[in-house]
């Protein structure tokens, strides 16, 4: 490859990469170095209207879906495997997709910027397409609110 094959290629991936980061900071704007320590951290609702977030799962990082209308979190096949979760029995669930099979585990602990929670129960959904569900078996724990495209997620001692 000539040098000036060598130049356009490396403005082509330039340009690509500028593009991926631009359109996953509008897509994905609750990043895990944005989100502070604080006790109470604020969300920005993606593009899409849902609130996603990076957050801390038994120290692991992991993307999130925020979801307040979810009973507890679920965790799909490949993060429960990245964070070898072991389940400890099999029960059936009846989620909007239909009737599936879900695995009970306890988190260590969920945190979202300075927001933690300890001993969290939580299911494998196998069939699960996104990474995470976050539902209130940890959002019960904090007092939360919907205001004018934030979710303000606050820490109740």
């Amino acid at each position: 490859m000539n040098k000036h094959n060598l130049i356009i290629a490396s403005i082509w991936i330039a340009l690509a990469s500028g593009i991926y980061y631009l359109a996953d900071s509008i897509q994905n704007p609750n990043k895990l170095n944005d989100l502070g320590d604080n006790s109470t951290v604020v969300l920005k609702r993606g593009i899409d209207g849902h609130y996603r977030a990076e957050a801390l799962i038994n120290g692991q990082k992991v993307d999130v879906l925020v979801d307040t209308g979810a009973t507890g979190v679920a965790i799909s096949q490949n993060v429960a495997d990245k964070l070898k979760l072991q389940s400890i029995e099999a029960i059936r669930t009846n989620t909007a997709n239909g009737d599936s099979v879900g695995y009970l585990v306890r988190l260590q602990s969920v945190k979202i910027g300075g927001v933690e929670a300890e001993n969290v129960s939580a299911m494998i959904a196998p069939t699960l397409d996104g990474d995470v569900l976050l539902g209130m078996s940890f959002l019960g724990r904090m007092d939360v609110r919907l205001y004018k495209g934030e979710m303000t997620i606050k820490q109740v001692d």
